[in-house]
């Protein structure tokens, strides 16, 4: 199991993922990605969610049209890990 990261180390990975911030009110990491229209986002979906599956580490996500909201954190870990900023990274890799 991935061990929670601290404060200062979550601030220090968010310093280096574009766009992603804390969420406020609990211990994870959220980013908005908006895209053209329903396909580019539902394409984005398809490829995190291969990624995820090989990770065993699944987003938290809510999509509508062309957004994609996004929330990770590690439940079993209580918080943010370095899976959660793995899959961040990946996540803003798969947009460029």
């Amino acid at each position: 199991m991935a061990e929670k990261m601290s404060a200062g180390e979550v601030e220090g990975a968010l310093s280096g993922l574009e766009g992603w911030a804390k969420t406020e009110g609990r211990d994870a990491i959220q980013k908005t990605f908006k895209f053209a229209d329903f396909n580019a986002a539902f394409a984005f979906m398809t490829k995190v969610a291969e990624k995820a599956e090989q990770m065993n580490h699944h987003p938290e996500w809510f999509n509508v049209y062309a957004t994609v909201e996004v929330t990770l954190a590690t439940h079993d870990a209580g918080g943010v890990t370095s899976l959660d900023v793995e899959l961040a990274g990946f996540m803003n890799e798969a947009t460029a």
